[in-house]
């Protein structure tokens, strides 16, 4: 029986500081066995409280045991996970392990909310508490918050940023529901903490997530399975667990909806629901890595002499929350083809036009179309009027018509570049759509992809989803609103409209009549197909050779 003493705060599951600790040799063997082998120090120490059961020792799924032997042999993992699927607590037994059987390290639990990262220690301590006391280190520190052990191990539990770790070494960072955190946020978080792990030998980095998106999770895991980074994947299914069969499906989904079910069971990256682009174009996009990359700035293609290209841009005041971003796309032949793009939240609008100048020079003195509702009217006046740039373009008002695009000043009512009103974002999102969905726009870029898939609509409009950017997406949707347009058609010999209208028309067509029409000798109201069934047609006839493009 301990005496009072032993214990920490009055917390008789606690071992106090400085206890002597007597061993049998049983102990002693198993505490051998367990400093060695992780799994079977959680198969017979760790309990979890269940909601069914109460506190129940801990008895981990095939692919738990597996996760735990990648956690001990590897320094990088990442994990990709249906919901409830008991991914928490694997972690928190192998966190605990860690912490009790090496001396003087440091764990980070982060989180997309410090609440969920303060509910896993909650866990891992609750897990401690039931360990046999001569299992337990001595407690120093006991909170919501952090935990310290005598044997100089400590664990801090905290949202996702870059200021949860800084100034820290960590000897072990696991980011839980990574795919939570919003890009801005993670982005600051690797170009921060990540030197410091790498630099360590014996550094681990656990990301583990349920998908919610094609983010920095999706980025970092399709990666992995690339091996083009050093992080070792694992995949669950839903199927994986115990007691999930189709029965299980069917209902999960009756009690949901099956969008839901295929994010949160299947693991899809899609995690937003009316987005501009369809689900299903959106889930076929893949990106590459850029031929060169340098502070913001992505090189797909270099330039090619006599080919035109067109800039478009998107401007923020550069306060590091929305970014302020171009893109550069080869319209010389179609499909059209991002060959570059830039996106900074750090650069000042005053410093902005001479990137662009530079990159618009380089690529054989391209056009540039500026959004102008804001700061971005500086950007197109600097890049007009001081850096002298021949290739900016205006848009003037003209009535009915609207915000027309052209080249030099026309009347009173002509702005450099254009304002960015609720028709000129619809109509270019939705010849954005199409433009993507028809394969007409060609772009391998992982930042324009993440923010379609959180482009979504709202109250009549398209835009990001909330804690999620779309100055990509809006400079692409720029783009799209400047290529229907008549100044267009005249700079490239190119109509747009035209041409997608003639192979939409020719598909639709094609679709009707897959096997073509057969003349049995009777009049033009019936034919028969290949198979002997006999079609009519209405009482106007086939009218398909009068379609016209207007």
């Amino acid at each position: 029986m301990a005496t009072k003493v032993d214990h920490y705060l009055g917390n008789p599951l606690l071992k106090k500081a400085n206890t002597t600790q007597e061993f049998t040799q049983e102990q002693v063997l198993e505490f051998s066995k367990c400093i060695d082998d992780p799994i079977y120090f959680a198969k017979k120490y760790i309990n979890i409280v269940t909601l069914d059961y109460g506190l129940q020792q801990f008895k981990p799924y095939s692919f738990q045991e597996k996760m735990l032997d990648r956690f001990h042999h590897h320094r990088f993992n990442i994990c990709k996970l249906p919901r409830q699927s008991g991914k928490s607590t694997i972690v928190v037994s192998y966190l605990l392990h860690y912490a009790i059987f090496n001396d003087n390290i440091n764990i980070a639990i982060l989180a997309n909310k410090a609440s969920t990262a303060k509910d896993l220690l909650d866990r891992l301590q609750t897990a401690y508490e039931n360990l046999p006391r001569w299992l337990q280190q001595g407690v120093l520190t006991w909170n919501k918050a952090s935990l310290e052990l005598e044997n100089g191990s400590k664990i801090i539990a905290a949202s996702t940023s870059a200021s949860a770790v800084r100034g820290g070494s960590y000897n072990i960072i696991f980011l839980d529901e990574f795919a939570f955190v919003a890009n801005h946020l993670a982005d600051q978080f690797f170009s921060s903490v990540y030197p410091t792990i790498s630099s360590g030998q014996k550094t681990k980095v656990i990301i583990v997530s349920t998908p919610h998106g094609m983010n920095h999770f999706y980025k970092l895991w399709h990666d992995a399975e690339r091996k083009k980074n050093e992080y070792i994947p694992t995949e669950v299914n839903w199927w994986d667990v115990p007691g999930r069969d189709e029965v299980w499906k069917e209902q999960t989904i009756a009690n949901t909806s099956e969008q839901q079910f295929r994010v949160e069971f299947e693991c899809e990256f899609l995690g937003s629901v009316d987005t501009l682009i369809s689900p299903n174009k959106l889930r076929n996009l893949v990106y590459e890595s850029p031929k060169l990359s340098n502070k913001g700035l992505d090189v797909f293609e270099d330039v090619k002499p006599d080919h035109n290209y067109v800039i478009t841009v998107d401007v923020a005041r550069g306060v590091g929350n929305d970014y302020s971003a171009f893109t550069v796309i080869d319209i010389t032949t179609f499909p059209h083809q991002l060959v570059c793009k830039y996106r900074n939240n750090e650069i000042k609008p005053m410093l902005f036009p001479s990137i662009i100048h530079d990159l618009a020079k380089n690529y054989n003195m391209a056009y540039i179309l500026c959004e102008v509702n804001d700061v971005g009217d500086q950007v197109a006046s600097i890049l007009n009027y001081d850096l002298e740039y021949e290739n900016v373009l205006m848009c003037s008002m003209r009535g009915r018509a609207g915000q027309v695009v052209g080249q030099g000043f026309s009347g009173k009512k002509t702005q450099l570049g254009v304002k960015m009103s609720k028709t000129v974002k619809k109509v270019g999102s939705l010849n954005l759509k199409t433009l993507i969905e028809a394969d007409k726009i060609i772009f391998q870029d992982y930042e324009i992809i993440s923010e379609l898939t959180t482009f979504i609509q709202k109250h009549n409009s398209f835009e990001a989803e909330e804690g999620c950017n779309d100055d990509l997406a809006m400079c692409l949707v720029i783009y799209a609103w400047l290529v229907q347009s008549d100044y267009f058609k005249e700079l490239t010999d190119q109509d747009v409209r035209k041409r997608l209208y003639e192979e939409q028309k020719n598909a639709i067509e094609q679709d009707m009549a897959p096997f073509g029409f057969m003349d049995d000798g009777l009049d033009s109201t019936s034919f028969v197909d290949p198979q002997g069934d006999r079609w009519f047609t209405d009482e106007y006839g086939d009218m398909s050779h009068m379609w016209e493009y207007q």
